[in-house]
Order: C-alpha cells, then sequence, then structure tokens
C-alpha cells in the first residue's frame, strides 16, 4: 500500500507561507524564500526534488493552494508540481464545492472529507505502483491547514520537511488544523536529514 506523505517547505519559525497568502501572493509575503532550494543548482537539493516528484504517484491538496496553483499566475508548461521537474502524477482536491471551471485539466475533486481524499489519493498512488512496478506515494503537498488536518487525524505515513534559512515572523502556521487549532502532540522518527546550501532536508516517520 502507498505510503501517505507529508511533504512541505517550512521557516525557522514554523510558517509555510508569508503573511498576507492567497491569489496573486500564493507564498504570502516573503514567502519566496521558503522555496529557494526547489530551484537551487545545489546537487543536493536537485536530488532531493528529484527523488521526491518521481515517487509521487499521486498528490493531494487544500482549496486554497487550488486557487493559486490553478489560478491565473499558477502552474505552467515550465513550472508546476516538482518546480523545475514538472511532474505529472494525478491531482486530488479536498473541497465542500468544486469549482464551476477550472484553468488546468487534471484535477479531481473530493467533497466528502479529508479522509476520504487521503484514501482516493492512496488508491491511486497504488494504481500508479502497479503501472510502473515500482512503489510510488501519495504526497499531501499542503497547504497548511491540510496537512496539519492530516497529521492530528492519523492518516500521515510520513513528514517530509524542508526548512528554510528564513524566519517570516507570520503567515500560514504548519501545525495548526483548518480550525487554527494546534495539532499535537504527533511523535515523530527522524529517519534522514540532510543540508544543502539552501535548505535541511528532514524526513520523519510518524508514529502511531
Amino acid at each position: 500500500m502507498a505510503l501517505v506523505i507529508a511533504d512541505i517547505s517550512i521557516s525557522l519559525d514554523g510558517f509555510v507561507t508569508g503573511p498576507n497568502p492567497g491569489p496573486g501572493n500564493g507564498l504570502g509575503d516573503g514567502g519566496e524564500a521558503l522555496h529557494t532550494w526547489a530551484f537551487s543548482d545545489d546537487p543536493v537539493d536537485g536530488a532531493q526534488l528529484a527523488a521526491g516528484t518521481a515517487r509521487s504517484g499521486a498528490v493531494l491538496l487544500g482549496r486554497r493552494l487550488f486557487d493559486v496553483v490553478d489560478g491565473p499566475g499558477g502552474w505552467n508548461d515550465d513550472v508546476g508540481y516538482g518546480a523545475r521537474e514538472v511532474g505529472k502524477p494525478a491531482f486530488v482536491v479536498v473541497t465542500s464545492t468544486p469549482p464551476a471551471r477550472t484553468r488546468l485539466p487534471f484535477w479531481e475533486f473530493v467533497t466528502t472529507g479529508l479522509p476520504d481524499a487521503v484514501a482516493r489519493a492512496r488508491e491511486l498512488a497504488d494504481a500508479a505502483s502497479a503501472a510502473a512496478g515500482e512503489p510510488r506515494d501519495a504526497v499531501l503537498m499542503g497547504g497548511g491547514a491540510t496537512i496539519g488536518s492530516a497529521l492530528a487525524a492519523g492518516v500521515v505515513d510520513r513528514l517530509q520537511l524542508h526548512l528554510s534559512p528564513v524566519v517570516l515572523g507570520g503567515g500560514t502556521p504548519l501545525f495548526a488544523g483548518a480550525d487554527g487549532a494546534p495539532v499535537g502532540p504527533v511523535q515523530l522518527v527522524q529517519r534522514a536529514s540532510v543540508a544543502s546550501s539552501t535548505a535541511t532536508h528532514v524526513t520523519y516517520d510518524v508514529v502511531r
């Protein structure tokens, strides 16, 4: 069965966007610094990005992040999932109300809640694993509230953090659910850590 991996960039003070995020300012004020590593020429960063993109059999995101990446200034043929890698896994969006239309053609919407959306992403990742003949993951790429809620619900197997050397002072916290309540306690076991010139990439298993 596919692993459910929450994979996200985070500031030193625990934010996954800067202040004032939204369409046209998806990463918030100063939030571009969170993803410097994804466009870096450092070989450590490149290896992290390529490996994560290659293992993604399905990707789950929340509605607010969907509105950013499907918006006019969002993903395109040159920059998409996996930054310059532009990976093409299946994409699942958890939302109470699907949009009337989309700019990009590949979205699948789940309206029955986060657990069902995670189950659907895992099902699609399992199908991708079977087709490829090697393991594929179900990746929760965000936003922060979606990953926080998934951690609180106990549906995440592994947490992959890309710790960027920036203090944002505000924005979207990772360890809070959709209702803003703090997530925890969540016990983690560190499995890997590698540093580049732009970030520290840390992998944790989630203990259940």
